[in-house]
């Protein structure tokens, strides 16, 4: 079974940047597709970003221009690099991954536990 964790979360200043790391066990994630999601309280889990295993990338529209993701096939992550944070932005992340990317939670079948994204003001 494939185990997802994922690292980089923190206690950040408005407008500070943060990368977060999401790598595997049991897997090269090479073969998958990898998504990052968030879920601040109260809320739904909401798309962030997501990387083909072919590169491709996708981004949500509010997030294009502050968020990008990436692979480092050697290193077995994907990244996800997070500038110009603002407070709305806290959250707790998560990575996921599947054969092929989407922007549908529900379309991913492993999921790592999440790391924690607080942004100050």
């Amino acid at each position: 079974q494939v185990q997802l964790v994922e690292s980089g979360g923190g206690l950040v200043q408005a407008g500070g940047s943060l990368r977060l790391s999401c790598t595997a066990s049991g897997r090269t994630l090479s073969r998958d597709a990898v998504g990052w999601f968030r879920q601040a309280p109260g809320k739904e889990r909401e798309f962030v970003a997501a990387i083909s295993r072919f590169g491709d990338t996708d981004v949500a529209n509010s997030l294009k221009g502050r968020f990008t993701i990436s692979r480092d096939n050697a290193k077995n992550t994907v990244d996800l690099r997070m500038n110009s944070l603002k407070q709305e932005d806290t959250a707790v992340y998560y990575c996921a991954s599947q054969g092929y990317i989407s922007r549908m939670p529900a379309d991913y079948a492993d999921w790592g536990q999440g790391t924690q994204v607080t942004v100050s003001s």
